[in-house]
């Protein structure tokens, strides 16, 4: 079961390195991978695992912040519609890729957290705010899916991570709060 003390932290030289493609079929070990990728994201959402097992909450990992400069990412986005509680996106993607965006931009009001970052980093990492990318399912079945919103700036974050990308590379330096025009903050 992964737990914090798997999570590395910035600094760590495996988190500014470009992750390897995973090859197909999948290994076992790539397979069971993705699947505790899943569940740490599952058990950090929910508030007795997550106090039990010291978690912070997360939606998405992806292995590279395991050490594992692999093509992996797993995602855990929870509803906010309390008439339909299902995840809005729960699934692992293995060697994901984006194939168009959106020319909008989109940021989250609150900023970005991670769970390789222990310190509040202040500004808006703008993103965009539609994307369609392709990436293969744990069986080797190619997947085509359009994003947009809270669920493509998850996904652009991890698929970050593979490239070796830390979301506070996308802040401003000199004004972490300056927006271009026609950027949507997602509260």
């Amino acid at each position: 079961m992964i737990t914090m003390e798997d999570i590395i932290r910035e600094g760590h030289p495996t988190l500014r390195k470009v992750a390897e493609e995973v090859q197909f079929p999948l290994s076992q070990a790539d397979i069971d991978l993705g699947h505790e990728m899943l569940k740490f994201l599952q058990n950090s959402q929910d508030p007795v695992k997550a106090e039990e097992l010291h978690l912070r909450g997360g939606v998405g990992l992806a292995a590279p912040q395991l050490d594992i400069s692999k093509r992996i990412i797993a995602l855990h986005v929870p509803s906010n519609d309390p008439e339909n509680p299902e995840p809005t996106l729960s699934t692992v993607m293995y060697n994901p890729k984006i194939l168009s965006h959106s020319v909008q931009d989109a940021c989250l009001g609150e900023g970005e957290g991670c769970l390789s970052v222990d310190r509040e980093v202040p500004g808006y990492v703008v993103r965009h705010a539609r994307i369609t990318l392709t990436y293969y399912d744990e069986n080797g079945k190619k997947q085509k899916k359009r994003l947009k919103n809270y669920e493509a700036i998850v996904v652009q974050h991890e698929i970050d991570h593979l490239n070796g990308v830390m979301f506070y590379d996308h802040i401003n330096e000199g004004n972490p709060f300056a927006l271009k025009e026609g950027v949507l903050v997602i509260e």
